[in-house]
């Protein structure tokens, strides 16, 4: 693996946190079209609220009960710094909820995650991660996801379609030809955002692990989650307090994937994940919270 195809993974950690299993990552169309990455200027528009579904889309019966209490908002912005084995800063990436709204008979969280290079490395090598879910907010399992990536003017496009109910997804990938793909899946699933999400959730204290299925590029893992115990943290919002969970991940013939992952969630009532890392061949790739509002 090139160091060149690893700085494209760790811009890319935070748009799946199991990104270290694969290389390549995803943009959307959730709700409207998301497009290229923006240009210098006035900020690019949001994709209108609420908007018609596609005639694909699966129709979902809206659910019954309370919402999910979660720690984040509509709003809420993560900013991370993008190292590379301790020493070289590679880039930036953010996280972040940018607002609730009807979609899919349901209520979803539409959250996005981008990535890029500092601006010397991207004159060596310009590359842009966009990924995006609609996280519905009675279940925390996704809706619909998609990852956009762009490495030196070559595109690609990968975007799922979950009906949870009917246990199955729609896999589609774009780039100069489509190739969609049918996967049955065995139950409530994720997609990478949504999984950080639901993470954020979960009993955090010594010992505690939570068990759930990921659908990423196509392909199905499964996760165990599990709480390594607490540590102190340097961040950009300080001294700060946090549970380490170190996710197993498994293919679909149990074949352990990745490395060195780990995900630091802070030990208050914000649970920010302030700091994901994962080791590859060149070192360890780190992401660092460096500022949230």
């Amino acid at each position: 693996m090139s160091a060149r195809t690893c700085l494209s993974i760790s811009l890319a950690l935070l748009t799946s946190w199991s990104l270290a299993v694969s290389a390549q990552r995803l943009p959307s169309r959730l709700g409207g079209p998301v497009g290229p990455p923006p240009k210098a200027g006035p900020s690019t528009p949001t994709p209108a609220k609420g908007g018609p579904a596609p005639a694909s889309a699966p129709a979902a019966a809206r659910p019954t009960g309370p919402e999910k209490v979660v720690p984040f908002r509509p709003g809420e912005t993560l900013t991370y710094d993008v190292s590379w084995s301790d020493y070289l800063t590679a880039g930036s990436a953010t996280l972040m909820v940018r607002d609730k709204r009807s979609s899919f008979g349901s209520t979803a969280y539409y959250m996005v995650a981008e990535g890029r290079p500092t601006t010397l490395l991207s004159k060596l090598y310009a590359v842009y991660y966009k990924a995006d879910s609609l996280v519905d907010a009675y279940t925390l399992f996704p809706q619909r996801g998609s990852v956009f990536s762009q490495e030196n003017g070559r595109q690609r496009m990968k975007e799922t379609r979950f009906d949870q109910a009917k246990k199955s997804a729609t896999f589609q990938m774009r780039t100069a030809t489509t190739m969609t793909q049918d996967q049955p899946l065995s139950g409530p699933t994720h997609d990478g955002l949504s999984a950080l999400a639901a993470m954020r959730t979960m009993t955090l204290a010594p010992g505690a692990s939570s068990t759930f299925s990921v659908s990423d590029s196509g392909y199905l893992y499964r996760v165990q989650a599990n709480v390594a115990g607490k540590e102190t943290l340097q961040t950009g919002v300080g001294s700060v307090a946090a549970w380490k969970i170190v996710p197993n991940v498994r293919d679909t013939k149990g074949q352990t994937v990745g490395r060195g992952m780990a995900i630091w969630i802070s030990d208050d009532a914000r649970r920010l994940p302030l700091k994901i890392q994962a080791q590859l061949p060149v070192g360890a790739f780190v992401l660092t919270l460096k500022d949230a509002r």
